[in-house]
Parts: structure tokens; sequence; C-alpha cells
């Protein structure tokens, strides 16, 4: 994670919980003067809309105040959905048993890329079932993780 990452982490997470939400995570892309800052908020029960407006009320006022980002920013904040993202480790814990998309920053044992059953985190590692293999991959290498959506008829 960046520092201005950690910095807006710091700054965002308070906010998000003095209204009742938890900072899920967040995404800070900076694509020449275009700057964007994607907040995701979960609760018990689920996000509504009414969460995400005033998170994004509050969010505002704090960034406007401290003034962490550089120029120009557009702010979304949402749900991170049926596909959340996984940041964090506790967030593999509490998805084990689910099924999981995930790109490492560099290959393991010559791929990037895995899809299979999320079996938990041994230490600071993420345990995935892969067809009949199973992976223990350095959580540090992990770049992008998602939670495969299943739906039932």
């Amino acid at each position: 994670m960046s520092s201005i990452q950690t910095e807006l982490e710091t700054l965002i997470e308070p906010v998000a919980e003095a209204l009742g939400c938890e900072l899920w995570g967040l995404e800070y892309q900076s694509h020449g003067k275009q700057i964007m800052l994607r907040i995701y908020i979960d609760k018990e029960g689920g996000i509504g809309l009414k969460d995400c407006e005033s998170v994004s009320r509050q969010v505002s006022a704090v960034l406007d105040v401290e003034d962490p980002i550089t120029g120009e920013y557009t702010l979304e904040v949402s749900s991170p959905g049926t596909d959340r993202p996984l940041y964090k480790l506790k967030h593999f814990e509490k998805y084990a048993g689910a099924k999981v998309r995930l790109r490492l920053r560099i290959a393991f044992e010559g791929q990037r890329k895995f899809s299979g059953l999320l079996k938990g985190v041994e230490g600071d590692e993420v345990v995935l079932q892969v067809d009949k293999e199973e992976y223990i991959l350095p959580y540090e290498l992990i770049d992008k993780a998602n939670v495969v959506p299943t739906f039932e008829d």
C-alpha cells in the first residue's frame, strides 16, 4: 500500500466508523491530472444509498480540511458488492470457503493468476485450493483479489 493510501485510510476509517460503517478498503488511482479515490464501505445488513451519501459528505469535509490529495479528484463511495475485493488478511479469513480470483505482483510457481477455493489463512499466507492442488501464497505478493459471486437457482 502506498503512503498516500495509508494516510487516506487513517483519515477515512474513523469517519466511516462514526457513521456505523466499516471501511472495507480504498483505491487511489492517479492518471496524469485525473485522480480517483474509490472507497468501499460495509456494515451488518448491507450498505444503502443513504450510507454512501453520508460517508461521502463527511469524507469530503475531512479531505477538504486535511488536504492530503493535491489538486482535483473524484470521490466514489460504494458497497464492495458481490464480487468484493479482498484487501486485508482478515478479509481472506472471513471469506474462507468462498471461490476467489487473485492476481499476484510476481509469478509464483510460474503463474500470476489463480482462481479457486479459499481455504483460509495460515500466518501471513493465503491458502488456495485450485482443482486438486493447494497453493500457499504469501499475502504480500497478492496484487488484487476478489470473491467470485455464486448464485443459486
